[in-house]
């Protein structure tokens, strides 16, 4: 987590740059790479907790599909041939969840059935 070094994520930036399909989007991530490592790693670490827990399920593979996009367009879109670049097929895995959440065996579901069980008392 360092602007500059050996290995340091600004480096990495800087290398990815000419080769990104979106450059701005390096840009505008060079202007705080420490700033930028730190909200990508919370980024995250929020989208497994939620995904695994079911807990804003969509919400969170939302969140997820939008860090593989922007992984895909930026660090990932050099690769030749382009299935060798890993964040398109998880910005493709995370698409199922965005469109059906997570319906069973979660939090959002448990909450969904106590709301329900709780509105069937009053009628």
């Amino acid at each position: 987590m360092k602007a500059a070094g050996s290995g340091s994520l600004g480096d990495t930036m800087r290398a990815v740059r000419d080769s990104a399909a979106i450059p701005a989007l390096v840009d505008l991530a060079l202007k705080n790479p420490v700033g930028f490592g730190y909200v990508i790693a919370l980024g995250e670490l929020a989208v497994g907790i939620g995904t695994l827990l079911g807990l804003l399920g969509r919400l969170a593979a939302l969140g997820g599909a939008l860090i593989s996009l922007s992984l895909w367009l930026t660090v990932s879109w050099a690769s030749t041939p382009y299935y060798y670049g890993n964040d398109l097929a998880y910005l493709m895995a995370w698409l199922p969840l965005v469109l059906a959440g997570t319906p069973m065996f979660s939090l959002d579901a448990a909450l969904r059935s106590r709301r329900r069980r709780g509105a069937g008392d009053y009628l």
